[in-house]
This record gives C-alpha cells, structure tokens and sequence, in this order.
C-alpha cells in the first residue's frame, strides 16, 4: 500500500473534523500522516490534533492557500485531501490503492448526500455525477493526487474557492484522472438550511461567473454572504 498523507483545512469546525479524525484513525495504519491546517490556528483545534496524535499547522483562512501548505508539509507519495464535515467509505484507502497500482494519477470519489437526506438528493447525485465528468469536481469528494503529479502541476490555487478547478484540469492532462466507484458522503446541512434548489441554483451561478471571469476572492463574499472585509472567512 502506498503511504498516504491526508490534508484536512479547517475553520472552527472541531465537532466534525473530530468524527472524521477519529475515522481515518480507525481506517488507516502508523505509515499514513494526518495533517490539519487550521485557518483559525485556534488552541482548541490545536489541542484536538494533540489527542488525535496528527500534525497541526497553524494558517491563514483561505481554504487554497491552506491545502498548499499542508501539500508542502506532507511526506507521502499520495496526496488525499479532505473536507473536515465528510465521512467516508469502509475501503476508502483500498479504492485509492487500487486506482495507483493500475496506473491512476489521480481522481475523486462518489459525491454522496450523507444523512439527513430528502427526496431532492436522489434528484441532485446523478447530476452532480454528470457534471464531474463533463466539469470538475471539487474538493468535498476527497480528491487525491500522486504527490508528482500534485506538485508538477502546480497544485491548488491559493484562493479561498474554485482553488481545484486549475489543478484538475491540469491533472487530467498530465495522467489518468478518474472517479471512483465508492462514495464519500457530504454533511448536508447547507442544503437542509437554505433549500435544496435554491443552494444548488446559488453554487451554479457562482461556477458560472467564475467561468465568466469573475474573480475568486469576489465570488468567495458572495458564497458566504459576508462582506468584502469579512471575505477571508469562508465556510467550508
């Protein structure tokens, strides 16, 4: 099995990224690493990791520019990088395993509504699936590089969202770029809070002006609803 380095941002969210810390623990074995960069660099978050016996590093709360770091820190040869409201799948680390031994630069995972669910997220997966594949799929569905691959290319964009998109696009045109089978499972709560269909229409519009050429750090106050001097704290 290759040795896996996961990289988890986080702002204040030390309730779940504690269910997903004690996950990876659960699932994995001492040849992985665990890195946590804390945009708040808060001692609670600090003292977590401590617990957990993962690395801890303190950053700036902007979600591309904390992946970074921890992608610089990080001594394995493959490159996982977690939301810390997701949970995954029993063989996670085997699906991954199983897509660099047959010759796989890099890929995602399954988006999956994790519970609650509603009717509209039967509705929303398969198309969320169609638009992986046609678009680019972003970081709440693990995505996970060969740490060659990650770093020729550039790696993530030190923007605080859309910081993947450059780094798939060039990922597929380095090697093979692929979607896995197994699901990783999303928490569900910002649909559940502000409507299925209005978060959805709200995420496309965002994509499309950023397409459009709209800047990141513009659209980051928009997706949070903050203004332009509270734009550095985006909700992940």
């Amino acid at each position: 099995m290759p040795e896996f380095s996961m990289i988890i941002p986080c702002y204040r969210d030390e309730e779940r990224l504690s269910s997903l810390l004690e996950q990876l623990c659960n699932l994995s074995n001492n040849e992985h690493e665990i890195i946590v960069v804390d945009g708040a660099a808060s001692k609670i978050c600090r003292n977590l990791c401590r617990t957990f016996q993962v690395r801890w590093l303190p950053s700036q709360p902007c979600r591309g520019q904390q992946l970074k770091e921890g992608a610089s820190a990080a001594k394995g040869n493959v490159l996982w990088f977690l939301h810390a409201d997701v949970r995954l799948s029993l063989h996670s680390f085997s699906a991954i395993t199983q897509a660099v031994e047959n010759g796989a630069s890099g890929g995602y995972f399954k988006f999956r509504f994790d519970s609650p669910r509603n009717w509209q997220a039967d509705i929303l997966e398969p198309i969320i699936a169609l638009r992986c594949r046609i678009g680019v799929p972003y970081g709440d569905q693990g995505l996970f590089f060969l740490r060659e691959c990650y770093h020729t290319v550039g790696g993530h964009a030190p923007w605080p969202l859309f910081e993947e998109v450059p780094l798939v696009r060039k990922a597929r045109r380095y090697g093979k770029f692929i979607a896995l089978n197994k699901p990783i499972f999303v928490n569900s709560r910002r649909w559940q809070q502000e409507g299925w269909w209005q978060r959805t229409w709200r995420n496309r519009v965002l994509a499309l002006q950023f397409l459009c050429g709209a800047s990141p750090q513009r659209l980051a106050t928009r997706y949070s609803n903050k203004t332009p001097n509270q734009q550095s704290r985006i909700e992940y």
